[in-house]
């Protein structure tokens, strides 16, 4: 049988780790689950996976945590949220550290077969259909396909969201780039949780680009952003 991917799963219900892991596999997907959120970082570091599916609340390590240490590990990964938890607060919380999505318990194995299918594809459309890697912007180059971002204040390594964003800004530089477009393409859906998030990403874009003063990312009140260069 041909695998599509291989997934990271932690949860510590193991009732519902079982029938998740098992309807995964029927549909041609290989998975590894671990029960707590250490086990779940050495496997990581041990192997290598397309995606994690994490749990919130795990013993030894909670999923926010886990997140940032995987995402310090690994930039592109998708990270979706597997949460029983509907505070705003939370949901906000796992996309700010660099989680592409989240599912709230419970879930159907339809809607999370979905949401994986739907990353997996847009992890191989941003590593491998690009035609433009390289961009100057400013007194910064951007290498888009290597995540770095270089300027008068040194080298930056940027994330997989970082670099697609900044690279959507730059490709419609001086023009309205509006905000349905940026979150149905880059965060798969256009809804409160989701602009919360990108808003943290256009914060620590212009953070990045401060050091140049020709440059800024204007902010289009209910409208979108335009990254500016003035001559």
């Amino acid at each position: 049988m041909e695998i599509k991917a291989k997934i990271l799963y932690v949860e510590d219900d193991e009732v519902l780790a079982y029938v998740t892991k098992d309807n995964l596999e029927l549909n041609k997907y290989e998975v590894v689950h671990c029960l707590t959120g250490k086990s779940a970082l050495k496997t990581f570091r041990d192997e290598d996976f397309d995606l994690c599916l994490l749990d919130v609340m795990l013993p030894e390590m909670d999923g926010f945590s886990l997140a940032k240490e995987i995402r310090n590990r690994n930039q592109e990964i998708p990270l979706i949220f597997l949460t029983a938890k509907s505070l705003k607060e939370d949901k906000i919380s796992g996309l700010q550290l660099g989680a592409d999505d989240y599912i709230t318990k419970p879930f159907s194995i339809e809607e999370l077969i979905l949401k994986i299918e739907v990353f997996l594809k847009r992890k191989f459309i941003t590593t491998t259909g690009n035609t433009q890697n390289n961009f100057g912007i400013g007194e910064y180059s951007f290498a888009y396909a290597n995540l770095i971002l270089n300027g008068p204040d040194g080298e930056k390594k940027l994330t997989q969201k970082e670099a697609d964003l900044l690279k959507l800004l730059i490709e419609q530089k001086n023009q309205i780039v509006k905000r349905a477009t940026i979150l149905e393409r880059l965060w798969g859906k256009n809804d409160y949780f989701m602009g919360r998030s990108m808003d943290v990403f256009i914060s620590r874009l212009r953070k990045y680009l401060k050091a140049d003063s020709s440059l800024n990312i204007e902010n289009i009140h209910g409208v979108g952003f335009r990254l500016n260069e003035t001559n």
